[in-house]
């Protein structure tokens, strides 16, 4: 790796030399690198996924010589759209934050589609070499805000776009989601790198145990902490399967590096029947390793309860259709009484510690 600057906008905030890390604002810097200081492992986990069809297509497209995840975000001074963090070799004395800043996407349709009328297209600086994740999306840019396009089945989509509307019923932030024809998008809650979303890999590595997490997020913040044991909540309750270091984090203050809040939640695809229809009463890890924090903390919470006819609702609003199969004749119907099953195994669990309201009670 060459010698580079890292900055925040345009603040130099540290240097690599002969592949030493140099910190020269430490309140700024990338929670990784002030945790780990290895830069190299940071710059890589910018990368798009070079699992995904159309990101090799994409490449492709872009004329990129070296693919490798390190070469691959140099391409665009290791920028993204959801925080201010960049690079440039450390005898540039000219480009500016403004320069690297991703103005226009030549390349959404191919990264989200794979479309190859869009492959010939001249190369030019796009968001998608660092628009991380497994499943084919693009960022576009729409009336000045960044929105992300997602693909994936019905029942995928259908899955996420419902998680949305509980998570919105519960009063926890949410990252907004709409459906857009045959894809769902959610928009940019960081408003153009306006805060900065760093992943929760920044603090926690690659730590999954529930009380292990809550113990260091405490560390940070209580509020953040609290928040947290809510997202475990809804996660026990949509069954998201797939909560991991890299689909949940912090927002920080770019001016000042202060940890606000946890981010708004977001990415919920492989959650409730999106990897098929469940046909076990609820009573999985997720609901277990939940029921192990809460005890852990020992701290009642309270929760608004969701009623029957209100998941019906939310349920048969989403305009997705999930397959209709042999078992499970009615979708809609089936999705609303797992949801209310797992609403019920949450509280019996959970007795004293959950606290559950309806609505007009507060």
């Amino acid at each position: 790796m060459n010698d580079l600057l890292l900055l925040s906008k345009d603040t130099v905030i540290a240097r690599v030399v002969g592949g030493v890390f140099e910190p020269i604002v430490p309140e700024l810097l990338p929670l990784f690198l002030k945790r780990t200081g290895d830069v190299q492992a940071w710059l890589e986990s910018r990368a798009i996924d070079g699992h995904r069809t159309n990101s090799r297509l994409l490449k492709r497209a872009l004329r990129l010589e070296r693919k490798d995840d390190l070469s691959t975000v140099l391409t665009v001074n290791a920028a993204t759209i959801t925080d201010n963090y960049w690079v440039k070799p450390i005898d540039d004395s000219t480009t500016m934050y403004h320069d690297i800043r991703f103005k226009e996407n030549m390349f959404d349709e191919l990264a989200l589609t794979g479309d190859v009328n869009f492959f010939d297209r001249p190369p030019s600086r796009t968001p998608e070499l660092t628009n991380i994740g497994s499943f084919e999306k693009c960022w576009r840019l729409e009336n000045g805000a960044w929105w992300m396009y997602k693909a994936g089945r019905q029942e995928e989509l259908f899955s996420e776009l419902l998680a949305f509307h509980i998570g919105k019923a519960l009063g926890i932030p949410m990252a907004e989601y709409e459906a857009v024809g045959a894809f769902i998008k959610s928009n940019d809650f960081t408003d153009n790198a306006r805060v900065n979303f760093e992943p929760a890999a920044s603090i926690i590595g690659d730590v999954q145990d529930y009380i292990e997490v809550y113990e260091t997020l405490l560390n940070v913040n209580e509020n953040i902490a609290a928040q947290y044991i809510m997202m475990c909540y809804f996660d026990g309750l949509i069954y998201n399967m797939d909560r991991h270091e890299y689909n949940f984090g912090l927002l920080r203050d770019g001016d000042t590096g202060e940890i606000l809040s946890l981010a708004p939640l977001f990415d919920h695809n492989i959650s409730l029947i999106s990897r098929g229809y469940p046909s076990r009463a609820p009573g999985d890890a997720l609901i277990s390793d939940f029921t192990a924090l809460m005890h852990h903390t020992g701290a009642p919470i309270n929760i608004r309860r969701i009623g029957e006819n209100e998941f019906d609702a939310l349920v048969r609003d989403i305009p997705f259709n999930p397959p209709i199969t042999d078992s499970v004749q009615h979708p809609c119907e089936f999705t609303a009484r797992y949801l209310l099953s797992r609403q019920s195994a949450l509280e019996a669990q959970n007795p004293d510690l959950l606290r559950f309201y309806m609505l007009n009670e507060r």
